[in-house]
Formats: C-alpha cells, structure tokens, sequence
C-alpha cells in the first residue's frame, strides 16, 4: 500500500506519519493511508459530458479532508464507511467499470488517498479518461502527485467568502487554496477537450452548488470564474441543495433553495461567457444520491 510521511495531501497538512510500521492513524480526514471505497459502479447522474449515454464508472472513496456540515454522503465522509482495498483490487474494479462500458473512470473524493491513487495509476492505464472529483480544497503538493495520471479534474468550488467556509466546512484560507488548486489543475489538463460524442477527454470542469441564503457568494464566486477562466474551464452550476448531515444544526441552511434565489442566479449566468451547465432545481431530490452497500467493491480486504 502507499505510504506517505508528514501527510500534506490537503491544505489542512496534519502531519500524520504514514510509513511501513509507523501508521498513527487518521488524519484529519478520518482515514490512514489505506484506501476505503464503498462503492464502483456506472453512475448515470454526473453532467452529460461525463456520464454520457453509458454512465461514468464512479469509485467513492471513504473519508474526507474538508467535512461539510451538510454533506448528501455522510456516511462515507464523516463516519468512513468503507471497505479497505488493495492497488490491485482497485486496478480490477477499474477494469470492471471499463468493462461496462463506463466513459471514464471517475475517482470521487480523493483527495486524501493521492499517495494511493498515484501508486495505482503508475504502469497502468484503465483505457478511458481518469477523472479526478474533488471538493476543490486541495494542495499543491497531492495535485502534483497526479500530474499526468488525471485527465479530467472536476472540483467543486464551494465559497467566495472564507467566512462562510469556516462555518460550513471548517476550512481555514478555502477561497486560496481552491483557487491556487484550480490554477494547477487547468496547467496540467490544458482547455477542455471533448470528443466527437460531446464526452470530455480532458480539461476541467468546475462545479458550484449554490447554498440557501448564499446566492450573493454564488453570484461573487461566478464572477470572478468568468473573469480569471473564462474559456479555461467548463462550469456546472448546481442546484439540488438538500439539507443532509448536520445542516439541521445551522438554521439558515436546513432548506432548499427558493424560486426566487434559483431565478436570480439563472439570470446572472444568462450574461456570462462562462461555458457548461445549469442544473434545473427540480434536481434538489434524494433519488440521486448512491446506494452505498459496496456494490462492485472486489478483492476488499477485512
């Protein structure tokens, strides 16, 4: 398994030590550095340009490096559901999805497992475009480890104002290390390359889910995206807020969206040159949220 020393794969740079031996355990992720996964299979709910017409073939890892309050996967971020899996399993669960008939392989929440990820993506190939889906708070150095095994990164980009970070995700300096993380992501990947069937091959697409009450931060984040990536970048914007986790401890958030703040962010995008997507509201459901029952999770270990 991949071992690291002094973990610095996230801005929060715990520094737990991970070698051979000398495991202390979980970081602020939650997890050691054996990778945890809790579910593989073709998922059909990612934008068009990933999922496609036959599914984007998704592994959730377990952990989390940022643990958002009101995070639709709970249990896999904040209580580690999952099963702990070797580089060879996951190069099989890999293979598996491929199989399928999966577009890409898409690596949900990684972050923490970089080290891993990179050890798995060296001398193999799984023969589709490897998409990296993240929170967007990530370092430098764990997005260097990735530097020509990614092909696809699709981060989210959460928060313009950090006040709002620290509330919700508990994550000092956000804004900076999500656009410095962003900066390397596009110098890696280059502009978005889409094949003949409209399936991206590579680049970056940035997701942002616009919060209840928030819509000002939306606003302020898209306009600074259309102003340092226009062109660089494809956009989703995202509006199927459901309050999950602890959202019922913040008042402010334990809704979904209004008509009235869908509208007025629907409309600021009408005049931006930004590229992508808009998700319809209706999207705000709990019938896209994954069966997490480890399914095509293969040569787990216990």
């Amino acid at each position: 398994m991949a071992k690291i020393e002094a973990c610095r794969l996230c801005p929060r740079r715990c520094g737990v030590t991970r070698l051979p031996g000398r495991d202390e355990g979980p970081g602020y992720c939650g997890m050691g550095a054996d990778a945890l996964v809790a579910r593989s299979a073709l998922h059909f709910w990612e934008e068009p340009c990933i999922s496609g017409k036959q599914g984007s073939g998704t592994v959730f890892f377990s952990g989390c490096s940022l643990q958002c309050v009101f995070c639709q996967n709970y249990a896999l971020s904040h209580q580690g559901k999952g099963k702990r899996v070797s580089v060879e399993s996951l190069r099989r669960m890999m293979d598996a999805l491929v199989e399928q008939g999966a577009h890409n392989i898409n690596l949900v929440n990684p972050t923490h497992f970089a080290a891993f990820l990179a050890e798995t993506l060296t001398g193999y190939r799984p023969g589709v475009p490897v998409v990296y889906n993240s929170s967007g708070y990530e370092s430098l150095e764990g997005l260097g480890l990735m530097a020509g095994k990614v092909d696809v990164y699709l981060p989210d980009f959460k928060y313009f104002d950090d006040r709002w970070a620290l509330r919700y995700s508990h994550a000092p300096a956000y804004f900076e290390h999500a656009a410095q993380a962003l900066e390397e992501m596009v110098r890696q990947t280059g502009a978005p390359q889409l094949d003949g069937d409209g399936m991206l091959q590579r680049g970056v697409l940035v997701r942002h889910l616009v919060l209840p009450g928030h819509s000002d931060d939306s606003l302020r984040l898209l306009d600074w995206l259309e102003a340092h990536f226009t062109g660089r970048i494809l956009l989703s914007v995202m509006f199927q807020y459901t309050p999950f986790g602890e959202a019922d401890q913040y008042p402010e958030i334990n809704r979904r969206l209004t008509t009235l703040e869908y509208q007025r962010v629907t409309r600021a995008l009408e005049g931006m040159k930004l590229e992508g997507y808009v998700q319809e509201r209706a999207a705000a459901s709990e019938e896209y949220i994954p069966d997490f029952s480890f399914q095509g999770v293969i040569g787990a270990e216990t």
